[in-house]
């Protein structure tokens, strides 16, 4: 058994182990308050862009972009992947590389090729890893990203499919549904299927066909590209708001854990003292005795 001194150092040790998470806890919920407000007012902009460009791939018009036309064959995809910059956020960036791992399997088994770009710190490492091909990425995006920051891995990405080199380009993040519930996410971008995202409350019973001023050529290059940044800045917006709520969950997990090691490393302290006291006794009774 251990000594009385060594027990309390854990103590000592798992008690200053506690006030860290409780301190990331509560900053975390600070934090996690102000990237959900973030996230619900970017929300309607994104789903409503979203039903629009649907419309205009399904619509009759004298202009078709690149992004709309399907390939006859894919020979090689482009996957964006969204994850943090720091760790501590329990299963989070786990469960989103899983998925795009799993995707990636599946079009390795089809024999088609794979171009990477990897917003978020975490992401960026584990593709490094993996060996996968990383044309682009960006991290260190802080707590409020801006879309600046996003223009030049997503142009990467949109340059490659106008000139061919990826045939389609898919998105994988995590959708925050609650506090305590984070969805991975895959989302093909290009090319436009002509169904809006599930998160987009329109339908299309019917389809919406547009005037355009001063001409569709002009008009839907800008709106496309804007379409495809704000889906990114969505993703992320949406990834950090997980972020916070996962590490807010795994701190208060953590310290509820350190709280009741410290319950028992206080139990086990004091049995240890007792038994030294009660051996203490039992010699001065025994040796009162042979006097």
């Amino acid at each position: 058994m251990a000594s009385g001194k060594e027990i309390r150092t854990k103590i000592k040790s798992v008690e200053n182990t506690r006030k860290i998470t409780r301190a990331m806890e509560m900053v975390a919920a600070a934090k996690m308050r102000k990237a959900q407000e973030r996230m619900r007012a970017t929300r309607p902009y994104a789903e409503k862009i979203a039903t629009v460009a649907a419309h205009l791939s399904s619509a009759s018009s004298e202009y078709k972009h690149p992004f709309v036309l399907k390939r006859d064959a894919t020979h090689r995809v482009g996957v964006i992947v969204v994850s943090t910059d720091k760790g501590l956020c329990g299963g989070l960036n786990t469960n989103t590389l899983r998925l795009a791992v799993n995707l990636m399997k599946q079009w390795e088994a089809k024999s088609v090729g794979i171009d990477v770009t990897a917003i978020g710190n975490k992401g960026l490492g584990f593709m490094q890893r993996m060996g996968a091909n990383v044309v682009s990425h960006e991290t260190a995006l802080g707590d409020t990203p801006h879309v600046d920051r996003l223009i030049g891995p997503t142009k990467v990405m949109l340059d490659a499919y106008l000139a061919g080199q990826i045939d389609e380009l898919h998105l994988v993040y995590s959708r925050f549904v609650n506090t305590m519930k984070q969805e991975p996410t895959s989302v093909q971008l290009l090319p436009l299927s002509g169904k809006p995202d599930q998160a987009a409350s329109d339908s299309l019973d019917h389809h919406w066909d547009y005037i355009y001023e001063p001409e569709a050529k002009s008009v839907v290059d800008g709106l496309l590209v804007r379409y495809i940044e704000t889906l990114i800045y969505q993703a992320i917006t949406e990834n950090m708001a997980c972020e916070q709520s996962a590490r807010m969950v795994a701190m208060k997990a953590a310290s509820d854990n350190a709280k009741n090691v410290i319950g028992e490393l206080k139990l086990v302290y004091n049995k240890t003292r007792q038994a030294a006291i009660t051996k203490e006794l039992s010699e001065i009774v025994a040796g009162a005795a042979a006097v």
